[in-house]
């Protein structure tokens, strides 16, 4: 019986990390074919393509310099291409970028391909918020399951132990991926499809995934010379509006017990101190810069997801009339879209009430 083919579908940091891992371990698996092809958006490095330098080097010098990647691993330019054989595609792109993807894979796919979401964000469309695993499992037909965590790529391919969450859902068992970690015995048996893992990290199940991200805040107050004490309120009034948003929000019962997942409180602990989003959130406060600017200065080509998601997320509130519910989000929006000066994010914490369904304005007063 021929092993199970597995595409990565993405190239930048946590998609060349992933495909170490996943690469690593197809490798020794039997039940999976070991060649695993990575779709790479082709761009010039060096006089080079990229593409030839990681068939060739076996290395990222771009987005993951320094991590050598598995020589099965095989970066394919054509999208479309990539993935039409793969039985598992694993989605791991800019979310700003999934829809004109998934247009390109549409009618391209074998029939019982399933994929497996890496991408954090949301999409804001004609008929209200998506998740992104929504939009892939509708626009290309396929079962759709979701890893998220609190894994910074880098850390993940040097193989530190880390946590992260796979929601597999209510699927048929022929449609999971079991998560990485040892698991036990019938989570094993009740998963047809193993995803190619690292034993470092532990896989945990939820059917009500969700995450945001507050890291740009937390840039803003490491940029503003403010101390721990401070992202910790950051964290903390942070998690309260990611929690009132999803349960404002998201369809079906969504359970509190989610955020303590690796998905939510942990993630959102490991991109405040660690993330891009911050990193760039703190250069923008003490430099003057714009958001543009400082991703194009400091990112090498990789993409910010904070500031698009607080566009997003504002576009939704607006609709519903329901902007000084979330006031964290919202200076956040502001900050970065409409010229408010960066220090009024320290007032917004001062003047954030203490329960979300109280009123509370965090505008800049004139």
């Amino acid at each position: 019986m021929a092993g199970k083919k597995v595409c990565i579908l993405g190239s930048g940091n946590w998609g060349s990390a992933i495909a170490k891992i996943v690469g690593g371990n197809a490798a020794k698996l039997a039940h999976f074919d070991p060649r695993v092809t990575m779709w790479v958006f082709e761009e010039d490095v060096g006089g080079r393509k990229l593409t030839e330098i990681i068939n060739t080097q076996h290395e990222n010098v771009k987005y993951l310099p320094g991590h050598k990647l598995p020589s099965n691993v095989v970066a394919v330019p054509d999208v479309v291409q990539a993935a039409v054989d793969a039985d598992i595609l694993i989605f791991v792109v800019p979310h700003q970028f999934i829809s004109k993807i998934c247009d390109q894979l549409k009618g391209h796919l074998k029939a019982n391909a399933i994929g497996m979401s890496l991408i954090k964000g949301i999409d804001e469309g004609p008929n209200g918020l998506k998740l992104i695993s929504e939009v892939i499992g509708e626009r290309l037909g396929i079962p759709v399951n979701v890893l998220m965590g609190a894994n910074i790529a880098n850390e993940v391919a040097d193989e530190k132990f880390c946590e992260t969450t796979i929601d597999k859902g209510r699927r048929p068992k022929h449609q999971r991926l079991q998560g990485p970690g040892p698991g036990t015995a019938s989570e094993r048996a009740n998963a047809d499809t193993q995803f190619p893992h690292h034993g470092g990290a532990r896989g945990g199940h939820s059917r009500d995934l969700w995450g945001l991200k507050v890291a740009v805040g937390a840039g803003f107050c490491d940029g503003l010379g403010f101390g721990d004490n401070t992202k910790a309120a950051v964290i903390r009034l942070g998690l309260m509006e990611m929690i009132a948003f999803a349960k404002l929000f998201c369809k079906g019962p969504v359970s509190s017990a989610t955020f303590l997942e690796s998905c939510g409180v942990a993630d959102l602990i490991t991109t405040c101190y660690g993330g891009r989003n911050r990193k760039v959130a703190e250069a923008f406060a003490h430099t003057g810069k714009s958001i543009e600017q400082l991703e194009k200065e400091m990112l090498n080509g990789q993409k910010l997801q904070g500031p698009q998601t607080a566009r997003e997320l504002h576009s939704i509130l607006r609709q519903k009339g329901m902007l000084d519910k979330f006031p964290l989000f919202m200076a956040v929006y502001r900050i970065c879209y409409e010229s408010q000066p960066v220090g009024e994010f320290i007032r917004c914490l001062q003047n954030h009430p203490e329960h979300l369904g109280r009123h509370a304005n965090c505008q800049a007063t004139s």
